[in-house]
């Protein structure tokens, strides 16, 4: 990791955030944190490599229900750090022999509030990936968890962090967009028609039983994992899910009303056809194409995706356009932000993007805000409670897709008004020996 590069991006962070900069103080020089990591794969590495790179945490334990890739993560750790990891399948073991005072979880989402939640009765800080919760009473629970055990929860909506998402949060909040009455969120990807995979045994050392934990238990597919759990809906909730939390967060970084009052989607799968699972063989069943809608009070949100299909025909292909009386603003990610003034005399203004590379997710300004938020005893740049908030936008939208129709959501209350079967989809049941945190 090249420390040169750490310290470029948080002086440029700090001059690109300007009155609203995230606090990047530096924890205290030698502490060290015990630090695990519960789902060592591809993104949970990145994450650690982080960690490693801020030269403050001891890597005591990494927890994983695959053993391959575990043993290729641990022999990472110790070149990297020296340090000998021990390796764990059940998180709780773990936490019970190796008391952390840092967790990193890293899962599919059907994993992230149990690991979490026990992880903060045990007493350590967590770095959370998003979103939250699979549904929205696991993230409410996992909310109160945090509260209860006074501990900092950093999640992983790192464009809250990026210094061009900062400079155009400020540019957006200052006035100069005029009133805002839409914004318009959208991704596009490639692909077409899905055939059918073939179900297979699991790999050789892993617990597939484990690895699906709470949620149903399907037949292993080599579709499924690695990395395609989030558009299978037992693991993940498909790309509303997966990107549009990043950009309802940045809408709700923007607007001080913290809830929607109506919520709508619809979507399905024209393209890549209709879901399959059965004994030989099964697809994934997120939709491949979906609408949302957000009715706040003083502004309408909508959600588009399709898994076909790039956008190459408009200006920017990904993100998030915020309509204003004087001018539209564009907030990017690769091609960072753009202000095209109503007034065509005056000129638009860009600012590129400022990102680490190669994955453009500026991680390394994340961890060091978690390890000052933990020093300092203060909530972090993605607090959980924000985050949450932030997730239960698009688990709305889910529900409201699932049960075919528009939902009234009351968000003090966290309740869905008048439809008994949307209200059920707020959780789902457990299987097994898993309890449904409350």
């Amino acid at each position: 990791m090249n420390l040169d590069r750490r310290n470029f991006l948080k002086s440029s962070t700090t001059a690109a955030l300007g009155i609203s900069a995230v606090p990047l103080l530096k924890a205290k020089a030698g502490r060290k944190y015990k630090t695990a990591l519960v789902g060592s794969g591809w993104w949970g590495m990145n994450i650690l490599r982080e960690a490693i790179a801020a030269k403050q945490c001891k890597v005591v334990a990494l927890c994983d229900v695959h053993q391959h890739p575990m043993e290729v993560s641990a022999e990472e750790v110790t070149d990297l750090t020296g340090d000998n990891p021990r390796k764990y399948k059940d998180y709780r073991e773990m936490l019970a022999k190796e008391k952390p005072e840092i967790v990193i979880v890293a899962t599919p989402d059907h994993w992230h509030a149990l690991p979490a939640i026990a992880s903060l009765k045990a007493g350590a800080h967590v770095f959370l990936e998003k979103p939250t919760g699979h549904t929205i009473r696991e993230s409410r629970a996992m909310t109160d968890a945090a509260k209860a055990a006074d501990r900092v929860v950093q999640v992983g909506l790192h464009r809250r962090v990026g210094p061009h998402h900062v400079s155009g949060m400020d540019f957006l909040k200052s006035g100069k967009v005029g009133d805002i009455g839409m914004v318009r969120m959208f991704v596009a990807g490639g692909g077409g028609t899905e055939t059918p995979a073939l179900n297979q045994e699991p790999p050789e050392g892993m617990d597939w039983d484990f690895y699906c934990g709470p949620a149903p238990l399907r037949p292993f597919c080599s579709r499924i994992h690695p990395g395609g759990w989030r558009n299978f809906l037992d693991f993940g909730n498909g790309t509303l899910g997966d990107w549009g939390v990043h950009w309802l967060d940045q809408l709700l970084w923007w607007t001080e009303e913290k809830h929607p009052k109506y919520v709508y989607s619809s979507g399905g799968r024209p393209v890549r056809g209709e879901a399959v699972l059965n004994e030989k063989e099964q697809t994934t069943d997120a939709p491949d194409t979906q609408t949302a809608t957000w009715q706040f009070e003083n502004f309408t949100a909508t959600w588009e995706h399709r898994k076909y299909a790039k956008n190459n025909s408009e200006k920017h292909a990904i993100g998030a356009y915020f309509y204003g009386t004087k001018g539209v603003f564009h907030m990017g990610w690769r091609d960072g932000w753009t202000f095209h003034p109503a007034n065509t005399r005056e000129k638009e203004i860009h600012v590129d993007a400022q990102l680490q590379q190669p994955d453009g997710h500026n991680m390394q300004i994340l961890w060091d805000d978690f390890l000052s938020a933990i020093e300092s005893n203060r909530q972090p740049a993605c607090d959980i409670e924000s985050s949450h908030r932030a997730s239960v936008l698009p688990l709305l939208g889910m529900i409201s897709y699932k049960v075919g129709r528009g939902i009234h959501w009351d968000g003090t209350k966290e309740n869905i008004l008048s439809d008994p079967d949307a209200n059920a989809l707020l959780k789902r049941e457990y299987r097994g020996e898993w309890e449904y945190p409350v």
